[in-house]
């Protein structure tokens, strides 16, 4: 750790692991579409599983459309991320878009401490002692309890099959939900969802190698062993003062460079940069982060095609960064401390990650453009006892979800891209006949649960086929039931 890359890295892999939710990171409230909906309140239960504390309730939010809705047919559930439900709402027009065709009732369901849904208001994320509540246990909970509530004061759908959405974490809580309360859910749609991404479950290198493969098939090998490079040549330039100024000038920063901590910061936002154009490399014009062109990759790449060194070699990063942050040329200046959106709870997640979210991503430097940052869960877990003053547990969410033992559930689609740096933690092979899986071979992260585009590639298109074809199924069979 004496060695400054060394460091460098240390902090990079720290700051992806522990940082950042599994949804990428953006600074505005960007939505491309405009739904009707009505915002609902629910007074929710505190703490399910504390029989002495059942009267401590906090108001849930949850967002319900009845535009295509008919008596007679299904609720559509989404299981809210870490994150404002409305913004998920807005940007899941799957469900928007299926909605008619099986006379649906739309349901987004917040999740507790996120958005407006804040247990303690402006203390909940004050200590871990107010903190304590948030778990992903809990906000299934919720959600059962939320699903018994809407059965109960809307008539129409006391009978109705409901079928759980969602992508990202969103993705992981409604195969779960359906695996952990099966009389709640007919069924679950779950899109780019980890949940093999746990300790000692899988190759914690798998993410950042996806993300470099992305790199590699878009520019070829010259675009990623140029971004490979670049870290160290960010740093060299960064060590003198006259150094870190010409940083601030080539990237246009907003604030000058004071030491070499931010330049390991700016290395951050680049890293963090080239992770979510790899999530969002979808196959048309989107302004779900930034204002992205159509295979954003390609675009970037079209920069780092020459074999360049030195302050040449910045200069296409710069480049290469500004059409992720500057697409539009509307930007002034960059800002590498704005990373996360309002619409995401970074210290919500953190603390998730500090207690039940423990995902191991690593770096080798060698099947990936960044440089080598091993996975220490012990150094891990000594950091969220400093910061929280909890306790990491190692291998909790396999005992509370089974792992790999998930044939004994039933009626789950779980859909992954091949350009999804997610995809590596997902499932991916079918222990059962009545979970299926769907792999999207030109899909970035659930590009599926994303509004239908005339750019759509095959490959999306019949894997949205599959989910309805499913999903007609689960209801078929609730209703042959009920």
């Amino acid at each position: 750790m004496k060695l400054i890359l060394v460091g460098l890295l240390f902090i990079s892999v720290v700051t992806a692991i522990r940082r950042a939710p599994l949804f990428p990171k953006f600074k505005g409230s960007k939505v491309e579409n405009d739904y009707q909906y009505k915002e609902m309140w629910y007074a929710q239960t505190l703490d399910h599983f504390n029989f002495l504390t059942t009267d401590r309730q906090f108001s849930q939010r949850y967002l319900v459309s009845d535009t295509y809705y008919k008596p007679g047919g299904p609720v559509f559930f989404y299981t809210g991320n870490e994150g404002d439900i409305a913004w998920f709402c807005n940007n899941t027009g799957f469900m928007w878009d299926i909605a008619p065709e099986f006379n649906a009732l739309l349901v987004f369901a917040e999740h507790r401490y996120y958005g407006k849904s804040l247990p303690f208001g402006k203390d909940s994320y004050k200590d871990a002692v107010h903190l304590g509540y948030l778990s992903s246990e809990q906000a299934l909970a919720d959600f059962a309890t939320l699903i018994t509530h809407i059965r109960k004061t809307m008539p129409s759908v006391a009978n109705s099959p409901f079928i759980s959405f969602g992508g990202s974490y969103g993705g992981m809580l409604a195969a779960w939900f359906r695996m952990k309360y099966p009389a709640s859910v007919a069924g679950a749609i779950s899109a780019s969802a980890p949940i093999l991404a746990f300790p000692e479950m899988n190759d914690c290198e798998l993410f950042y190698k996806i993300a470099t493969d992305d790199f590699k098939l878009a520019g070829g090998d010259v675009c990623a062993a140029q971004i490979r490079k670049s870290w160290n040549t960010i740093v060299s330039l960064g060590q003198t003062a006259i150094g870190r100024s010409q940083l601030q000038s080539m990237f246009q920063l907003c604030k000058p460079l004071k030491d070499i901590n931010d330049v390991y910061m700016l290395n951050i936002w680049l890293s963090e940069a080239w992770v979510n154009l790899a999530m969002v490399d979808y196959p048309y014009p989107a302004s779900f982060l930034e204002p992205l062109p159509s295979w954003p990759i390609k675009e970037v790449c079209k920069h780092l095609q020459e074999d360049a060194t030195g302050v040449t070699l910045i200069k296409n990063i710069v480049g290469a960064a500004n059409v992720y942050a500057n697409f539009t040329g509307q930007t002034k200046c960059l800002d590498i401390n704005q990373q996360a959106t309002g619409n995401l709870g970074d210290q919500g997640w953190d603390f998730q990650a500090c207690t039940e979210m423990a995902m191991p991503l690593c770096q080798d430097g060698i099947r990936d453009m960044w440089l080598p940052a091993e996975w220490n869960f012990d150094a891990f877990a000594k950091g969220c006892e400093t910061q929280w003053g909890v306790t990491t547990r190692k291998y909790w969410t396999q005992s509370v979800y089974g792992g790999f033992n998930i044939s004994a559930s039933s009626n789950i689609v779980f859909s992954n891209g091949k350009l999804d740096p997610w995809s590596g933690y997902g499932v991916l092979k079918s222990p059962s006949p009545s979970i299926v899986t769907v792999f999207i071979e030109d899909g970035a992260h659930h590009l599926d649960l994303r509004s239908a585009n005339d750019l759509d590639p095959q490959s999306v298109i019949d894997a949205r086929n599959i989910h309805k074809q499913n999903i007609e199924k689960w209801i078929h069979e609730y209703q042959k039931q009920h």
